[in-house]
């Protein structure tokens, strides 16, 4: 059986959201907020803050069994001082923590979705809803780090 220690599993959580702190970091608040020329696309201050909604959520109601107010519309048009975006991030990972206080990898999760969930490994165990949080924050940090060479390549070039 795989075995992963929740210090394993914290470690890459920090990994990605700490790459993708330091993206919307180094942008500064002005690219940060812009969105590429394509339709649907997202600024990598409202990926960042929809990955901060997947975390609260998936952790809060599918491995704690809380009650998790979330609009994932909002989080991928939200737009704002990238400050605030650190003390987000440091809260996020505080309540996945104490989410995971309760964490029982093999047990199903804390509540049950809907049908559709049940598809998935992530329907099926906490520990495949923690595998799915992880999953999307690698996707969207492959996102930001796209986004943020694109944004970055787009900037006029300095003069002499």
């Amino acid at each position: 059986m795989l075995t992963l220690t929740l210090e394993d599993f914290l470690w890459f959580v920090d990994d990605c959201l700490d790459a993708m702190l330091g993206i919307v970091t180094d942008l500064g608040d002005e690219l940060a907020n812009q969105t590429l020329d394509v339709p649907g696309s997202n600024s990598p201050f409202a990926i960042l803050t929809h990955c901060l909604g997947v975390v609260e959520w998936w952790s809060g109601e599918m491995v704690a069994g809380a009650d998790v107010a979330r609009d994932r519309d909002a989080e991928l048009m939200a737009r704002g001082p990238v400050g605030e975006l650190a003390e987000a991030v440091r809260r996020t990972r505080a309540h996945l923590v104490q989410n995971l206080g309760s964490l029982d990898a093999q047990a199903p999760p804390a509540k049950r979705g809907d049908a559709e969930l049940s598809a998935y490994p992530y329907g099926h165990t906490q520990g495949g809803v923690l595998m799915h949080v992880f999953h999307e924050l690698a996707q969207h940090l492959g996102q930001m780090e796209v986004t943020r060479d694109v944004l970055l390549a787009r900037r006029p070039l300095a003069g002499p």
